[in-house]
């Protein structure tokens, strides 16, 4: 990575890189707000340019628009530019990625470079040493630049048999090694077969808005498959002979026990995907007939600061929650199947509650958000931390807000209500169908309906369906009768409104791209609290929730459709009504 602005912070009044100069000069920025920010860039060990745009103090428009005219270099809008048009390998993508670059053409011995900040001379001589060319300077918009930058570096450049093919050793088996031989492994040069390839496949995945990487081996094939918008696409078919040294590479990077295989692991690796950009992987591996099957899971911390509005909440489901995490004290439950967004739900709420003043303290297992300013502790059953004693721990630590990842048993289900009554704010999930059928699951575990009644203050049930392509998604004619059967009333279709069926293009998968919440947010009222004082059931409390305007996660979809985010298809494929 780029050394310039990757240093220990400095004191008042450090010298500011040329940028800097050239937007004070230029009146874009003060002299005293240029140095704060270039502290702050250097403190936080991120780029000068990157903390500047990303402020909101210089737009990327204004800054190029200044660079070119202060240092008399020409300038590109890079959305003219064709990324499958633009030169290959003169210039290795490690040095583009961690000095912003891109090259644009090549004539004779001087290369036609892109950058957003002409000053930095660092980078200028990395690609004169690199190549032996001249260069040539052209100014382009940050934001744009770091698109076609990551862009090119998510370029299938090489095929699966080229990264393996001839250079791969086909073992028929694979003896076990000892830890102390696999950390030498760890140290392979990084065009190695088996390390290029799991790179390949990490990036690949980010960069198709993969959930999870799924590395499966059977007795006569391996495969790779990624989760897509919730559903499974086989990748890759590397050679089978490949899985046991793809195991062990990915469990020495993770920190696991690679002489162990006959147990689950579980473990976490980092890898940078973009010039501003380091992402976490949580990786498990199960032993299976044939060998580990590893799955590893894209955590991405920005998705939990996308905030309420981005996840698909109505505005009367949204006013509910914020009126519910405004509270001072009670707990609210996020319930779901897994993988259907209740952890970024939480650290949502949660990022929304996150204040100098606020102390707040999670229970996870394990940890998959990096909040700051958000004490996590991973559970580890092994060593005696479950869940209950951790609550027990948070609440000896004079907790504001406590969030729990799953309340799985009694004793943590107890301890939980009794923080939520005692003047605590706690979040939690469970796995349940619905909202209504939440409380009667707290009801069988154990806890008593006052308990229940006097803690509870609002469920929230979700899905997610997948998002139909708005580049190629077709009007459909959905007969009437057919629509009244999935759900919708006779006044729904009195208005007038456009149903859409997926096609499938070049920039989505299938017609979907992304997904949308589905969401049944349910306050408890004082009738429900009635309703659960007198052991009522979930079919009662549902009425309940009906009267009282709460939709269900079937309506949740419907509304969806006619608003042309989903098909009907897929609705009636996440829901059940």
């Amino acid at each position: 990575m780029a050394t310039a602005d990757f240093v220990p912070s400095v004191a008042p009044g450090a010298t500011l890189p040329g940028l800097g100069h050239a937007l004070v000069q230029a009146g874009l920025i003060g002299q005293y707000s240029a140095e704060e920010i270039y502290r702050k860039s250097r403190s936080s060990r991120t780029s000068f340019i990157a903390e500047l745009t990303g402020s909101g103090v210089v737009s990327a428009f204004d800054l190029a628009h200044t660079m070119a005219t202060a240092f008399t270099a020409p300038l590109i809008d890079l959305n003219a530019i064709d990324p499958k048009r633009l030169p290959h390998g003169l210039l290795d993508s490690k040095i583009c990625v961690d000095y912003r670059v891109v090259v644009l053409s090549r004539r004779h011995n001087r290369l036609v470079v892109a950058t957003a900040d002409p000053s930095d001379s660092q980078a200028i001589e990395k690609i004169k040493f690199a190549t032996q060319m001249r260069v040539d300077l052209v100014v382009a918009e940050y934001d744009k630049l770091l698109a076609l930058v990551s862009a090119n570096s998510a370029a299938p450049t090489e095929s699966i048999d080229s990264i393996i093919g001839d250079q791969f050793e086909f073992d028929e088996a694979v003896p076990a090694e000892s830890a102390e031989s696999m950390d030498n492994s760890a140290a392979e040069i990084e065009d190695a077969p088996v390390v290029r390839f799991l790179q390949k496949m990490l990036l690949d995945a980010y960069h198709l808005h993969a959930s999870d990487l799924h590395f499966e081996p059977y007795e006569h094939n391996y495969r790779v498959r990624f989760r897509i918008d919730g559903e499974l696409h086989e990748i890759a078919a590397p050679p089978v002979a490949i899985k046991d040294k793809l195991a062990s590479r990915i469990k020495v990077i993770s920190r696991m026990d690679i002489s162990e295989k006959r147990v689950p692991q579980d473990g976490k690796m980092k890898l940078k995907v973009a010039p501003e950009r380091v992402i976490d992987f949580r990786v498990s591996t199960l032993p299976t007939l044939f060998g580990e099957k590893i799955v590893i899971r894209i955590l991405d911390p920005s998705i939990a600061k996308l905030g309420i509005d981005a996840l698909g909440y109505e505005p009367q489901e949204k006013e509910r929650l914020m009126r519910a995490i405004e509270r001072p004290y009670g707990m609210i439950l996020v319930t779901g199947p897994t993988g259907s967004g209740k952890t970024v739900s939480l650290y949502s709420c949660l990022n929304l509650l996150n204040k100098p003043g606020v102390n707040i303290a999670t229970a996870e297992d394990p940890s998959e958000i990096n909040l700051p300013g958000v004490n996590q502790v991973n559970i580890n059953e092994k060593a005696g931390l479950t869940f209950s004693a951790a609550l027990k721990s948070f609440l000896r630590q004079d907790p504001d807000i406590i969030m729990v990842g799953e309340i799985r048993d009694l004793e943590t289900a107890d301890i939980s209500i009794k923080a939520a009554q005692t003047g605590h704010l706690l979040l939690s999930t469970l796995h349940t169908n619905d909202a209504p059928a939440t409380l009667a699951r707290l009801r069988n575990m154990g806890i008593a309906p006052f308990n229940i009644a006097s803690s509870v203050i609002l469920i929230t049930a979700q899905r997610l369906a997948r998002r139909l392509c708005p580049t190629c998604k077709t009007r459909i004619e959905i007969p009437r009768a057919s629509l009244l059967d999935a759900g919708f009333h006779d006044n729904d279709l009195n208005d007038p409104w456009v149903c859409y069926r997926p096609v499938g293009c070049s920039n989505c998968t299938n017609g979907y791209k992304g997904r949308v919440g589905l969401y049944q947010v349910m306050p408890i009222s004082e009738e429900m609290q009635r309703i659960i004082l007198r052991d009522g059931n979930a079919m009662e409390i549902g009425e309940q929730a009906a009267v009282e305007g709460v939709r269900t996660l079937r309506q949740a979809g419907l509304h969806k459709v006619k608003l042309g985010l989903t098909s009907l298809e897929e609705v009636l494929a996440v829901t059940n009504e």
